[in-house]
């Protein structure tokens, strides 16, 4: 990768290729709940925590710098899907809650907020892809583009530990096989 922009788009491959799983899940009304709560902890840690904190602590700060405004316009906007994921998320988690305690009746709600995410995700990721990234690669030398790219690598080691990201990958391909292959 020669670019942070690069370095997020492939996150973004992982990221979709977790919602693939999670409508697969959706469709086939799947009940493993330690299927469900894996992909509410790898939304939590590698998407929102590892992928949106790249973006919110590194990207847009300086991307705001640069001219861009925090409250309107495309930072603005990511930000508030964002925040509007972490709802999705944190309904998805009380509601696993509920199911836990064998409440199976909330499954609806689940696949409901699943499905919201999915759909969220996937416009978030083109708009990132499409014309975030793209207006970044314009505004950004190629110094700050090997800068965040630098500092991306550290987060990665210092907050993440040494095979961790390797390690919600490796969750992700698991979650494929189980419920792509299964009937």
């Amino acid at each position: 990768m020669n670019t942070c922009t690069e370095n997020l788009e492939n996150d973004h491959v992982y990221v979709l290729r977790l919602t693939d799983v999670m409508e697969k899940m959706v469709v086939g009304l799947a009940t493993d709940l330690s299927d469900m709560e894996l992909v509410v902890k790898l939304i939590q840690q590698y998407a929102d925590g590892f992928h949106h904190g790249k973006e919110e602590n590194l990207l847009f700060p300086l991307l705001v710098k640069k001219g861009f405004s925090e409250h309107e316009g495309p930072v603005s906007v990511m930000l508030q899907e964002h925040a509007e994921g972490r709802n999705f998320v944190k309904a998805m988690v009380s509601d696993l809650d509920r199911y836990r305690e064998g409440d199976d009746t909330v499954l609806p709600d689940i696949y409901r907020s699943m499905q919201g995410y999915i759909d969220l995700l996937w416009a978030h990721i083109g708009k990132e892809n499409n014309v975030l990234f793209r207006m970044a690669d314009r505004v950004l030398s190629t110094a700050e583009q090997d800068e965040l790219l630098k500092k991306f690598t550290e987060m990665e080691a210092t907050e993440y530990g040494q095979g961790k990201i390797q390690g919600f990958i490796t969750d992700i391909e698991g979650l494929e096989v189980k419920v792509f292959t299964s009937k």
